[in-house]
């Protein structure tokens, strides 16, 4: 399980003033193995950062954030980085594909970082680039790919390793109805055939109403939405 407990984000440059200012605050959410969840919001109310705070690429500035009986906000960046890279999937909004490495190269990254022989990193990388509809295209370079294919890159990368937890910001914002919701599909099929967790930021209804439960974020924390078309 996932267990976020009144965390607090101050906005950077008022972290070290005098009554500095929250970005949000009592942020709690309960996540079950098997569950997806989204997460909406108006621009700016800091969906992304809550993303990068769960991940530990960003600190809370109050709170707890526990993944089963791990203290997430209580580890240094060593030891959340070893944990991230077994237990984490993330697909980032700038998606974040590595320039000097193939499509191929790409999505393998993280099974290297976990031993993954190297013919065995290449048979699941293959596979998953042929689920995110880019079969073929392997050996390609990411200055070759559209924004939609390397959004489908990063995705394929986020899941390669069947990671525990997912987290998606904006995971079809460059993909047309018909491809979104493909990978939609692969998401939540990844998801809870793994018995993972996932939490997917977007402004897309459509995506949204394919979630488990739908919240909202503003800077009072989280709340409970219904999504109409």
């Amino acid at each position: 399980m996932l267990e976020i407990s009144a965390v607090t984000k101050c906005h950077e440059k008022s972290v070290t003033q005098a009554g500095s200012r929250a970005l949000f605050a009592d942020v709690s959410l309960e996540l079950h193995k098997g569950e997806c969840v989204a997460i909406m919001g108006e621009s700016g109310v800091g969906k992304s950062t809550l993303l990068n705070c769960i991940a530990g690429l960003e600190p809370v500035d109050g709170g707890v954030i526990r993944l089963d009986d791990v203290e997430l906000t209580a580890l240094d960046e060593a030891g959340f980085a070893r944990l991230r890279r077994k237990f984490f999937g993330f697909v980032f909004q700038a998606f974040h594909v590595l320039p000097h490495l193939t499509v191929a190269q790409n999505v393998a990254l993280p099974l290297w970082l976990l031993d993954t022989n190297e013919a065995e990193a290449a048979r699941q990388a293959v596979e998953m680039i042929e689920r995110v509809g880019l079969g073929g295209r392997g050996d390609d370079w990411p200055r070759h790919l559209s924004g939609g294919e390397l959004q489908r890159v990063a995705i394929a990368r986020a899941l390669v390793h069947r990671p525990l937890l997912v987290l998606a910001d904006e995971p079809t914002g460059n993909l047309d109805p018909e491809r979104a919701a493909d990978i939609l599909d692969l998401l939540l099929e990844r998801i809870r055939s793994a018995d993972a967790m996932g939490i997917i930021v977007t402004h897309s209804a459509a995506a949204a109403r394919r979630a488990d439960r739908v919240l909202r974020l503003s800077s009072r924390g989280l709340t409970e939405q219904a999504v109409v078309a």
